[in-house]
């Protein structure tokens, strides 16, 4: 892909902003082929042909897990998504899959599945199911949000 190419792709909107390639680190975050993704891997490769260094990224999308690879002139800015983590509490699942969650502003929300871990998913109903008073960490990002994690209130 040339450099007008890579710079023409970049779609910047509030939910993103711009970040210069070198200074994206493992564990940060990046936008891959339109994709929220977490970094796992960063590669520099020194100045060469191409007439400039390059990083190589590795990153898993946050809400998938898929694996996407892109490799962009490490001067170049890269699209980062602003990702938030939000707790509200649990009040009631649906019987088709939906969980019904408590803002701190008392506003209820209704439009989050049941997180696609098993492990989570049964955490959670099991949980409720004892009438435990729970918390759930939902992220967002780039318009997607999903269960991320779960806290008992009264634990201590």
């Amino acid at each position: 892909m040339s450099d007008e190419e890579h710079q023409y792709e970049a779609k910047r909107g509030p939910e993103t902003y711009p970040q210069q390639a070198n200074a994206i680190r493992r564990n940060g975050y990046i936008v891959i082929q339109n994709r929220p993704c977490k970094v796992v891997e960063v590669l520099a490769s020194k100045t060469g042909n191409y007439g400039h260094a390059q990083c190589h990224f590795v990153a898993i999308d946050i809400f998938t897990g898929e694996k996407f690879e892109d490799t962009v002139p490490s001067s170049y800015n890269c699209d980062v998504p602003r990702v938030y983590h939000t707790d509200y509490q649990l009040i009631d699942i649906s019987e088709d899959g939906f969980i019904i969650l408590l803002a701190d502003d008392g506003s209820t929300k209704d439009d989050i599945k049941l997180p696609t871990d098993e492990a989570l998913r049964f955490q959670i109903k099991d949980e409720f199911d004892e009438g435990k008073d729970l918390t759930v960490s939902v992220m967002s990002a780039m318009g997607e949000e999903k269960v991320c994690g779960l806290k008992d209130l009264n634990r201590k």
